[in-house]
């Protein structure tokens, strides 16, 4: 009898991802079977990729790692969760101020379901600065984010800006 896979939902807007979001599902991957980078539909704030561009970049940057998949996702997290077949919720934490915001979400989620569990990562003291809307402010203006994001981000996100000065 084979045992059952142990995954777990790394979910986010991921836009872009970065590389240490890279680093915490690469990290993920040492306790987890499979990781499903769930790529979120609805953000508070106007991302610069639409969903399908962000799920295909992701997909792109985690080719060489078979465990890892990425899918778009829309609704409640806790049953796209269910949906999965997936025992955990995997979130990063870069500092402080992360905390409170992810410990209310980790307990609203307990609460709508006891049998997932969400683990936090605290982030690689490299990538403790990094945001993804940082990473998008310094691409606008020009400035090199070599080794902040995978090399198919940074290519999509200097395309990106240098379409948008044409118009």
């Amino acid at each position: 009898m084979g045992k059952n896979k142990l995954i777990a939902v790394y979910p986010g807007t991921f836009d872009p991802l970065t590389n240490g979001h890279v680093s915490l599902v690469k990290r993920g991957l040492e306790i987890f079977d499979e990781i499903v980078v769930a790529v979120a539909l609805h953000t508070p704030k106007q991302p610069v990729f639409s969903l399908q561009e962000r799920v295909d970049m992701v997909r792109n940057a985690f080719k060489p790692f078979p465990a890892v998949k990425a899918e778009p996702f829309e609704g409640l997290l806790i049953d796209y969760v269910r949906s999965k077949n997936a025992k955990a919720i995997l979130r990063g934490m870069r500092a402080v101020a992360d905390f409170e915001y992810e410990f209310q979400m980790a307990l609203m989620n307990r609460r709508l379901d006891r049998d997932i569990q969400t683990i936090f990562f605290m982030t690689d003291y490299k990538w403790l600065y990094i945001s993804s809307t940082l990473i998008k402010d310094v691409a606008r203006l020009g400035g090199d984010i070599t080794g902040l994001v995978p090399e198919n981000i940074k290519i999509e996100l200097y395309k990106h800006y240098q379409e948008q000065k044409k118009t």
